[in-house]
């Protein structure tokens, strides 16, 4: 991510919440808002600016998907669920590109531009699904 690499963290690892140690034995509690302090209160703005930045580069539609969400974690496993579906789906799209794959082969009614192109978005797909195949394989 090109403005900080630390919100990818935040949309990855959830947002920054400040604690504090209290009683015996002790017991880490979230801070309220009077107790914050400067540094707590940078941390927290890194959630805020990863959820502008995931909003602002949706559409509405998309932003009708994750309007309730709280933080830009929530956002993102949102919108992951939406475009790639759950566990089970994603891997039934995976299974499905693999076969296409395996079975591809050249129509004499294509050019092979034509099935260049056709190969290349089946590649892609799996590779956007995160199932890397092997350049060796590939050729």
């Amino acid at each position: 991510m090109a403005e900080d690499f630390k919100l990818w963290d935040v949309i990855c690892d959830g947002p920054y919440v400040p604690t504090k140690k209290v009683g015996d034995p002790l017991e880490t509690v979230p801070k309220t808002r009077k107790e914050y302090n400067d540094a707590d209160r940078k941390a927290m703005e890194k959630n805020f600016l990863a959820k502008k930045i995931l909003v602002c580069g949706i559409g509405p539609d998309e932003y009708n998907r994750i309007s309730a969400c709280q933080s830009a974690n929530e956002i993102w496993e949102a919108l992951q669920t939406t475009h790639e579906g759950t566990t089970q789906v994603k891997q039934s799209k995976i299974d499905m590109l693999t076969t296409e794959y395996e079975f591809f082969r050249m129509n004499d009614d294509k050019s092979i531009q034509d099935m260049h192109t056709i190969f290349m978005s089946i590649i892609n797909e799996l590779h956007s699904l995160r199932e890397v195949i092997h350049m060796n394989i590939l050729v």
